[in-house]
């Protein structure tokens, strides 16, 4: 077996003979684990540029008995590269694993364009994070460059570095719209960064996104995202071109891990037709979507159902009756298109055990599914580091991808309206993302950068970016005055205006 170091004193021969080097030896990263030297200074094949002290290595390595780490007692901005030449035109990534207690990122540069990085999240817990970036190498040759900007006293461990040629991407980097319909009816209006009054779906749409997921009730007391509304939007989202997740709550109002209550309609019927209701209904929908020229590409059959739903017959203390729902609900999915994916849902992604005790229970009863749908709120659910860790986990597990179909961040405490935010609490924020436009954005970035690089991540769907606070656009459907308890988390201010966190779509 030719190691990295066997490989990169290969090349090194070829060039003092006159040889051109072989693409694989000279595009395989030298040292890329940090073990040949069992703790030095100067890592083999590495450069360290800027505080060259704060750069070493040590045991305690991810795999093997060493890492690179950065650290230093005073402040300090330092680099580890290695230039890979004999590199294949074409996309290639970068994949690292990454733990900090400062500001790190992952780095390819010269190799043809502009340079390409990834950020190692601000408060990643102690739990090893894998990075991933991709650039297109057009020269031949390409950087890896492991960074780091410290203050005194802070750290970064690297490890297991890893250079292929493949394009890493998301493909779902969506908006779950459901208030956009009434939000407009009322007034709201939606304009670019510039300032520019624009559909909103436009701008979503024209900063990276391609996905929009809507909520489906049965009968809600305002008349806002029934059958009739999601059809109207559906239209809308299509004629851009982007593809449609529509998210079944089986209630009249909100269903969630607090609550899940059974449509005022169905709740008479015993468990029999309980079941033929959830068929019914989800077939009638996405059989009028596909009539209409708009046939779902993924439905959630049931929302945040770590309760189960339809209580008390669908909960948790019934779980055989539990899966014959979501088995009904999924087999109309089917019934309407084969093709159409269907996710199971639930919350508290960063909890493996809880998320794994959920789906092991779902498919030892056959539950039939093809997306395992995680909400993901840093400020309630736990490290980005537990999150990647449960996605790595369940992909693993159920053989599934994975999408994080909910998530979202604050650019601010404030309060645009009488209603209380739903998250209001400053001493939960996630360390190091403040409630800031440019805290929003790091957040954001942040969980698409993990989900980027689990192999079956999906992507992830930010939680109503268009809910900004108007008048009679409220939390409860049966209550006109009521408010927005998510202004502070939207990614239009309050004037309606687009903020920064919308680029980051544009992975």
């Amino acid at each position: 077996m030719r190691t990295p170091r066997l490989l990169a004193v290969l090349a090194a021969l070829a060039l003092t003979m006159g040889l051109p080097p072989t693409a694989n030896a000279a595009a395989t990263p030298t040292n890329g684990g940090f073990e040949a030297d069992g703790g030095t200074a100067n890592p083999t094949g590495w450069t360290t540029g800027g505080t060259a002290s704060a750069s070493f290595t040590e045991a305690g390595g991810r795999s093997g008995s060493y890492r690179l780490s950065h650290y230093s007692a005073s402040a300090y901005e330092v680099e580890t590269r290695q230039t890979l030449t004999g590199v294949s035109n074409g996309w290639h990534t970068l994949r690292v694993w990454v733990r900090s207690g400062g500001t790190s990122h992952i780095a390819l540069r010269d190799c043809g364009g502009a340079e390409q990085r990834a950020s190692l999240p601000i408060s990643a817990g102690a739990l090893w994070i894998e990075l991933v970036v991709s650039a297109q190498v057009t020269t031949g040759r390409c950087t890896i460059a492991l960074v780091s900007k410290g203050k005194a006293g802070t750290w970064a461990n690297f490890d297991d570095v890893r250079f292929t040629a493949e394009r890493t991407s998301l493909a779902i980097r969506g908006g779950d719209v459901s208030s956009l319909k009434k939000g407009e009816d009322h007034g709201a209006v939606y304009r670019t960064a510039s300032g520019t009054a624009q559909d909103p779906l436009a701008i979503l749409k024209a900063n990276g996104a391609n996905y929009i997921r809507l909520k489906v009730w049965v009968n809600p007391a305002d008349g806002y995202n029934d059958k009739d509304d999601v059809l109207a939007v559906a239209r809308r989202v299509k004629a851009l071109g982007l593809k449609l997740l529509v998210d079944f709550h089986y209630s009249d109002t909100w269903a969630d891990p607090g609550k899940q209550y059974k449509p005022a309609a169905w709740a008479s019927y015993d468990f029999a037709r309980l079941s033929k209701a959830v068929y019914d209904h989800t077939y009638d929908v996405l059989n009028a979507l596909k009539a209409q020229g708009t046939t779902a590409d993924m439905v959630q059959v049931g929302n945040e159902t770590n309760s189960g739903m339809l209580w008390p017959e669908g909960s948790i203390d019934h779980w055989d009756q539990l899966a014959r729902l979501l088995t009904s609900g999924a087999n109309a999915v089917k019934a309407v298109s084969s093709s159409t994916r269907v996710a199971l849902h639930v919350a508290n992604g960063a909890r493996g055990a809880d998320v794994r005790w959920w789906f092991d229970n779902a498919v030892s009863r056959g539950v039939p599914f093809d997306v395992i749908a995680l909400s993901y709120y840093g400020y309630w659910h736990g490290t980005l580091g537990e999150l990647q860790q449960t996605l790595f986990d369940v992909t693993a597990r159920y053989g599934k991808d994975v999408l994080v179909a909910e998530t979202a961040y604050p650019f601010t405490m404030a309060d645009a309206d009488f209603e209380p935010n739903a998250f209001n609490d400053p001493s939960l924020l996630v360390p190091g993302y403040p409630a800031t436009s440019e805290g929003q954005l790091a957040n954001f970035r942040d969980v698409l950068g993990v989900v980027q690089a689990v192999p079956r991540g999906l992507g992830v769907v930010y939680w109503e970016p268009t809910w900004t606070a108007v008048p009679g656009n409220g939390w409860d459907p049966a209550n006109p005055n009521s408010g927005d308890g998510w202004d502070n988390q939207a990614l239009f201010d309050w004037s309606g205006k687009a903020l920064p966190a919308i680029t980051a779509f544009n992975r």
